[in-house]
């Protein structure tokens, strides 16, 4: 399949790295030009602009920060909207269910092409071993095709319906993930304070019930930060974010995802926001902060 793709981020990067292994021909675009460098050397093709990137594929992907990202590939100066016979899109940011269908609803006017929200749940871990989980929305017609190349990254891939439920599925997936990583932050402070070998602790639980991978994945990075970032804080509390004002909105009520809100914003005050999520924890052992910010200066 010929593909394009904007967004070579940590998860980005590793996904064109997927596809290419997977015998897909990729085209790929960056704002940094140097991020997109390493991929030539596996068959990548380097483009100047998102349109160049998007014309002459079966479709092409983004993974991008957010909403504001997204539109400005999408639609602005030689916007991948520009590219000639475009069918469909994907889209594996994690933005607001709200924007998302606005987005579609441009893109399905100004070219007739199919915006399909994708985020994505794994991790670059679930990325690298072709087990993330994908959750998509919008229309079914292009789905197949969409599906085929995701399935270079991707072990579980589940429509959930029209414009906008991939995305807002994907906050309840980050509600769950968000609030189990803060649980297990305080579970290790308190493990410390209580003269419990913390490195033992992860392995002590597992096959009961506070079993769960981000307790066998964070536990030991939260212990000893790690020299690679597995996923920014700060990606987290956008995400979180965006769940509470979606929420607001609704007339959810979210009082857990709230506290865990704030206590991502504490860390972020902390100056841990581009320390990977695991820093959390020095919200509630400090000590673990100098770390952290070793880590974001590595």
């Amino acid at each position: 399949m010929k593909l394009g793709f904007c967004g070579l981020g940590l998860m980005g990067a590793a996904m064109v790295q997927r596809l290419l292994k997977a015998g897909h021909e990729v085209k790929v675009w960056n704002r940094s030009r140097e991020k997109a460098e390493p991929l030539t050397a596996l068959g990548a093709q380097i483009v100047s602009t998102p349109r160049e990137a998007a014309e002459g594929t079966d479709g092409v992907l983004l993974c991008l920060f957010d909403a504001k990202a997204a539109e400005a590939v999408v639609f602005g100066a030689d916007g991948i909207a520009q590219a000639a016979g475009l069918n469909w899109l994907v889209d594996h940011s994690s933005i607001d269910p709200e924007a998302t269908r606005n987005l579609a609803a441009r893109l399905a006017q100004s070219c007739g092409a199919d915006w399909i929200d994708a985020p994505v749940s794994g991790g670059i871990p679930g990325v690298e071993a072709g087990t993330l989980a994908i959750m998509t929305g919008g229309s079914e017609t292009h789905m197949p095709e969409a599906e085929a190349a995701m399935r270079a990254y991707a072990g579980n891939i589940t429509h959930m319906g029209p414009s906008g439920t991939g995305q807002a599925t994907k906050l309840c997936n980050q509600a769950i993930v968000a609030t189990s990583i803060a649980a297990l932050a305080e579970a290790i402070g308190f493990a410390r304070r209580n003269n419990i070998n913390v490195d033992k602790l992860a392995p002590a639980l597992a096959g009961g019930w506070a079993d769960s991978k981000p307790l066998q994945i964070f536990a030991p990075r939260m212990i000893e930060a790690q020299a690679k970032s597995i996923g920014a804080l700060s990606t987290m509390l956008k995400d979180i974010d965006t769940l509470i004002a979606n929420a607001q909105q609704s007339g959810a009520p979210m009082p857990v995802a709230a506290s865990v809100q704030q206590m991502l914003r504490v860390a972020s005050a902390m100056g841990l926001g581009q320390a990977e999520v695991s820093a959390l924890v020095s919200v509630v052992l400090p000590e673990q902060r100098d770390a952290f910010l070793r880590q974001i200066s590595a």
